[in-house]
């Protein structure tokens, strides 16, 4: 029996950590090499031309870009508040008495040691820490942005080019931190063993499929020889 619980959290657990890593890792190559296959890159095409559209126009557009960085700020800074907020009720259960532990163990089915319970709880932690550094990280950048994208002087290619990389790099940053909460789920489950880890892995991989894909094709862009730049029916 003891075998048997052991064998669980040594071939489940592995494998619902290689399914999502390796569902990330095709995303990510699916993304390089064909960047309108994926909802990132449409999504960061769209922001490159709002970021054309701002600058182009941007005595009349520059207080739209203000209030549209800010939303965006207020959202990961939401996003990371959540984050850290957890990471310390997680840290705070790990603090808590032994009563309490010997109760989770009672109904955690797979290993039940010591060990097992704190690198699971550690885990989950570090996910928490780990999104609520990357949504910082996207605040850092969007305030980069806010800076850059209002300046007069800014009216060259190489320079609105500038300003759409940092808005990119920003909204990486808050898409990494989200797929990092996402992964938080299937951790949270593996303090319950190692099968709800797993099962809880194999709903969230369909589920990511689909947030990943496009919902809007290339050919909704349309680009007009003055630069201006129409977005139809895009869902950010």
């Amino acid at each position: 029996m003891a075998w048997s619980t052991y064998y669980l959290d040594l071939t489940l657990s592995p494998a619902a950590f290689l399914v999502m890593l390796g569902y990330s890792l095709q995303l990510y190559i699916r993304y390089k090499r064909n960047p309108m296959s994926t909802i990132m890159g449409v999504n960061n095409h769209a922001r490159r031309a709002w970021v054309r559209s701002i600058i182009q126009d941007n005595d009349k557009k520059n207080i739209l870009a203000v209030q549209t960085l800010r939303n965006s700020i207020m959202g990961s800074t939401l996003l990371a508040t959540t984050a850290i907020l957890l990471s310390s009720a997680v840290a705070a259960f790990l603090a808590s008495s032994y009563d309490v532990k010997e109760k989770v163990n009672s109904a955690t089915l797979g290993s039940q040691t010591a060990v097992s319970l704190a690198v699971k709880y550690m885990a989950l932690l570090a996910g928490f820490l780990a999104a609520f550094l990357c949504y910082v990280q996207s605040i850092r950048y969007t305030n980069h942005v806010n800076f850059n994208i209002n300046l007069p002087e800014y009216k060259g290619d190489m320079t609105i080019d500038y300003v759409a990389d940092i808005l990119e790099r920003a909204s990486d940053f808050h898409t990494i931190g989200t797929r990092v909460f996402y992964m938080t789920i299937p951790m949270l489950m593996w303090i319950f063993g190692p099968l709800p880890l797993f099962v809880s892995t194999i709903v969230l991989v369909p589920i990511w499929y689909h947030l990943d894909s496009p919902l809007i094709s290339r050919s909704s862009f349309v680009v007009s020889d003055d630069q201006e730049t129409k977005i139809e029916n895009l869902m950010f």
